[in-house]
């Protein structure tokens, strides 16, 4: 045996509790992996903490490495950095980003972890998995040269998007929030800020990441003729309320879903391409925005439901881990 580890469950909804596990000797073809960060987001994680996942989405929803089941006892998360101790000798000392949930020290197959590239800070890293979403999203939004961008939702999702965007030639892309908090993020990350009633229309491409009614009706508002809203949010168990008898018809608009588990047809990409090229575009230190606060393993179980709650603002708040 490997030893002893520490992971991060939710023992109920809204409530989360450290427990011990034991950690097996890697096979040949696994890796034995001490975390350093794991990141936590406001937007699915927070909403499998509150116990918000409506039961037909359970399989959905299930992470790559989640243990128990929905809606608790289960052992979630997605976004870990940490190094390899023992595995294959080209692996064994390297940082790696995995959907390995918050745990001190884990086992999983050597297929599994990505190598972090020179140049991206491994705290940085555990933003691979937004950014691969937002790439996701890009992909299935088929930006032109050019167009004309609006974001709504001004989280690490859309965030995400926006920087991505901005670095398209001739792009124009609008961060749009009803947060002016979000003015200094959307400085940093090189692209415009507006409030909803300021935003400009007649936008080619408008992505919905605010998770709201209002929101994805503004969306729909901002888009010029036979236009798309590509939409990012998960609602969980929430009803949504949009208004489609008024200009939607007659404009022609698309309400166009975007979801990280499937790659648009023909884009002749496959996951690990995608996750590497997300890696790669952390290279640039814009995204250093999107970390906005940072707290030690041994505080998650006081540190989620604030988050969960909105009392402890956060886009991604990192989690860091001792050495063990």
């Amino acid at each position: 045996m490997s030893g002893d580890s520490r992971a991060f469950w939710l023992a109920s909804p809204g409530r989360g509790e450290i427990r011990h596990e034991r950690v097996p000797a890697p096979a040949r073809d696994e890796v034995l992996v001490r975390t350093l960060h794991t990141g936590v987001s406001r937007g699915t994680e927070t909403l499998v903490f509150a116990g918000r996942v409506p039961p037909s989405q359970w399989a959905h929803m299930r992470a790559p490495f989640q243990e128990g089941d929905f809606p608790a006892p289960v052992k979630y998360g997605y976004l870990n950095v940490g190094v390899v101790e023992q595995g294959p000798a080209e692996l064994v000392g390297r940082t790696v980003f995995s959907l390995y949930p918050h745990q001190t020290r884990f086992v999983i197959p050597a297929s599994a972890v990505t190598v972090i590239p020179e140049g991206v800070p491994a705290h940085r890293a555990v933003l691979a998995g937004t950014v691969e979403t937002a790439v996701n999203a890009l992909w299935d939004a088929a930006p032109l040269i050019g167009d004309k961008i609006a974001v709504v939702g001004g989280g690490m999702v859309g965030a995400s998007v926006a920087a991505i965007a901005a670095t398209i030639p001739g792009v124009r892309v609008q961060l749009v929030d009803i947060d002016e908090d979000r003015r200094r993020l959307a400085e940093r990350i090189g692209v415009d800020f507006v409030l909803p009633d300021q935003a400009e229309g007649d936008c080619d491409i408008v992505v919905h990441a605010s998770a709201t009614s209002a929101g994805l009706t503004r969306s729909l508002e901002l888009l010029a003729p036979e236009a798309t809203v590509v939409e990012l949010s998960w609602y969980g168990d929430k009803q949504v309320t949009v208004p489609l008898g008024e200009f939607f018809h007659s404009r022609r608009l698309t309400v166009r879903s975007s979801q990280v588990g499937g790659i648009v047809p023909g884009r002749r990409r496959d996951y690990g391409q995608r996750l590497a090229l997300a890696l790669d575009l952390l290279r640039n230190p814009a995204f250093e925005a999107l970390v906005t606060g940072r707290s030690r393993f041994d505080e998650l179980p006081a540190v989620m439901p604030r988050i969960a709650e909105g009392s402890l603002p956060a886009l991604c708040h990192v989690i860091d881990y001792p050495e063990e």
